[in-house]
Formats: structure tokens, sequence, C-alpha cells
């Protein structure tokens, strides 16, 4: 799969199915979007963002991990760093999941 084809927006559906899951956000990604939103950590953020056939978001639940394994490979070998935090974490500790965020960005 050329690079070019796979960092594609993605179909009309997929993006549509984007917006869809924006607008029912659970509360751990409004949390996380709060922080996150408007350049806060000094990068443009995105979130329910397609890239190629998978829309990327800020919680991958742990009974998908076959499928996360997948998604990360592909990702990654199209230059993305794949970063995962759990509900938990976000709603309980969202100053270290910022913390590490920030890290990151560092490097």
């Amino acid at each position: 799969m050329a690079e070019d084809a796979f960092l594609a927006r993605g179909s009309r559906e997929l993006r549509a199915r984007a917006v869809e899951l924006r607008r029912s956000a659970t509360t751990a990604e409004a949390r996380l979007w709060h922080h996150l939103r408007g350049r806060q950590l000094g990068v443009k953020v995105r979130r329910q963002h397609p890239i190629g056939p998978f829309i990327a978001d800020f919680c991958i639940h742990a009974t998908q991990v076959e499928r996360d394994a997948a998604r990360t490979a592909l990702l990654e070998a199209a230059g993305y760093r794949v970063i995962r935090f759990t509900n938990a974490q976000v709603l309980d500790q969202i100053d270290a999941v910022l913390t590490q965020l920030r890290a990151l960005l560092a490097e």
C-alpha cells in the first residue's frame, strides 16, 4: 500500500462516522479533549480523525487487543506514534496523562 493512499482522508462514509463519533464522545474522551483542544499543548491535536481505513481516537479498548495491534503496526509504519491511555487514567489522573503527553512532545 502506498503511503499516500494510506494517509488519505478515507471514504465519505468513514469521515461521516468520525463526525458521529465526535458528537457522541465518552466522558473520558470529552475530558481529554477539553485539555487538548486549541493547541493547549503547543501542537494541533485532532480527535476521531480518519487515517487510512481507521479512525484515530483517544481511547482504544482492551477488548480489541488483536485489532489494536494491527492498527498500531500500520499507523507506526506510516510514521505515526501511538499512545494509549485508559478511560480510568483520563478520568482519575488527567494531570499525569497531560504530563506524559508534554514529555513525549518535547522529545
